[in-house]
């Protein structure tokens, strides 16, 4: 090789390097597409490493504050003195900004990819068969919209046999605890509402960055959560629920603004 041209190719710069960056949203879709879809006893699939270590540190590090949470009065959640056991802070950005400085940052990156429509294509290609034969169309022509929300669980917390309203259509929770030790907590998935000995349930682990997801189907989608005690302190995660959005959702602010379908005559 002539000293020439090694002279010619020192000044000569490495081209740059145009492969992507990893982001949040890429990191959870590859986490949802290589989850093996389970049947038993429906369809659903557990996540694991769902956060890099990393950014699984720093969300437990910044957790918002209590005063950031409302309560949720439902049946279950409430104690007898009617508080409730169930705190929640929606990951909308109007609930954002009232965070400190130093934690907006990292729920803002989190709540985006919760968001994105990278992350619901990838559910829906994960449960088609179900998705499609509910709502009897191509999985993405279903309209839906996610809710995000980060979750505070209290002790005595606990959540009856239930299959999810049918305004949603995936139902989705990624565990936040700081070990193994609440793994006893996870949700756990049924064969059937009655208690007559013939359920064969199928309890999820509460684990540092996993959980689970699955389709909402009436009368086949039963889980529950067991109660947790002082013990075992507060149960932290994350929901990310996909209703329905289009006609149907039209249709129920309507009935909820007290127009009833189907009880009146047409005018």
């Amino acid at each position: 090789m002539s000293q020439q041209f090694l002279e010619r190719t020192e000044n000569i710069s490495p081209a740059p390097d145009t492969t992507p960056q990893p982001t949040l949203e890429r990191d959870l879709v590859r986490v949802v597409d290589g989850a093996p879809l389970r049947r038993a006893p429906f369809d659903h699939i557990c996540l694991e490493n769902v956060f890099a270590a990393g950014l699984y540190r720093d969300m437990l590090a910044n957790l918002p504050a209590t005063e950031q949470y409302h309560p949720l009065f439902q049946r279950d959640a409430l104690r007898p003195d009617g508080s409730s056991t169930r705190l929640r802070l929606y990951l909308y950005p109007e609930n954002l900004w009232r965070l400190p400085p130093a934690q907006r940052p990292i729920w803002r990156e989190i709540a985006r990819a919760l968001r994105s429509s990278e992350l619901e294509n990838a559910f829906k290609r994960k449960f088609r068969a179900a998705l499609e034969d509910r709502f009897q169309q191509q999985a993405e022509r279903i309209q839906l919209y996610p809710v995000p929300i980060l979750v505070r669980d209290l002790p005595g917390y606990q959540i009856g046999i239930h299959a999810d309203v049918l305004s949603k259509a995936i139902t989705v929770q990624f565990y936040l605890p700081s070990d193994a030790s609440q793994a006893h907590l996870g949700t756990v998935f049924h064969t059937t509402k009655r208690k007559d000995g013939t359920d064969q349930p199928v309890a999820m682990q509460f684990l540092p960055a996993s959980g689970y997801a699955f389709p909402v189907r009436e009368k086949e989608s039963w889980h529950s959560a067991p109660q947790t005690t002082e013990a075992d302190g507060e149960r932290l995660s994350i929901m990310l629920t996909y209703y329905v959005d289009g006609p149907l959702k039209t249709k129920r602010r309507l009935q909820r603004a007290g127009i009833f379908f189907g009880r009146y005559p047409k005018i």
